[in-house]
């Protein structure tokens, strides 16, 4: 099984023929994600080999999003490849900044009155490092272990992360309005992440995410 994962590819050739037409039906669409996603995950997780997981986790260090965005951008945000886009988009975003989502998740850590930051799993404090290590680990999670518990500590993570969002625009709010003005922002759309994983957790738990 190992064999085929030479490199973590999501789409077979029919897959792509689905994408020559300028205007694909939306619901070839629909089912060509949901097929890769399904794909994805069982094969990976068959594999046993952590070399493949590997590979994967890193897939978007070489590729880029683009790939799976064509796919998985546009799933419903309560399904399965839903959630791994907001997975692998949450990678993206702290292999892009770690010192900036640490600072944001260190002020989460001490404005929440939550079990998040546990949940979540970073170290306190959590530098940037150890927030590059937290997404590696969250994303290995959702293809070895328990899947659910991977979607449930990637929601605590957003929810950690939008509290310090939320808290530096508060401190920004009237020293720079704009700065302010994207972190409540950013806060929001955490949260919405964060709902949409617990979500998924939810369903997962359930058999019933696909």
């Amino acid at each position: 099984m190992a064999d085929d994962f030479h490199k973590p590819t999501l789409f077979g050739g029919r897959e792509f023929e689905a994408f020559e037409s300028s205007s694909p039906d939306p619901a070839v669409t629909r089912r060509i994600a949901h097929d890769t996603a399904r794909s994805l995950v069982s094969r990976v997780r068959d594999a046993g080999d952590p070399s493949v997981v590997d590979r994967v986790v890193g897939f978007t260090d070489e590729h880029g999003l683009e790939t799976i965005a064509e796919l998985w951008a546009m799933s419903g945000p309560r399904t399965l490849p839903g959630a791994l886009w907001r997975i692998y988009l949450l990678r993206v975003m702290i292999r892009q900044d770690p010192d900036g989502v640490a600072l944001l998740f260190q002020r989460g850590t001490e404005v929440l009155a939550t079990i998040d930051p546990i949940v979540a799993g970073a170290p306190t404090p959590a530098g940037p490092q150890e927030v590059l290590e937290l997404s590696d680990r969250i994303l290995r999670g959702v293809f070895e272990g328990d899947f659910a518990d991977a979607l449930e500590r990637a929601a605590a993570f957003c929810r950690v992360e939008a509290a310090g969002a939320a808290s530096v625009a508060d401190d920004q709010d009237a020293a720079a309005p704009e700065r302010s003005t994207e972190l409540t922002t950013r806060a929001a759309r955490l949260t919405t992440i964060a709902e949409d994983l617990a979500s998924c957790a939810r369903l997962a738990r359930d058999d019933s995410l696909d």
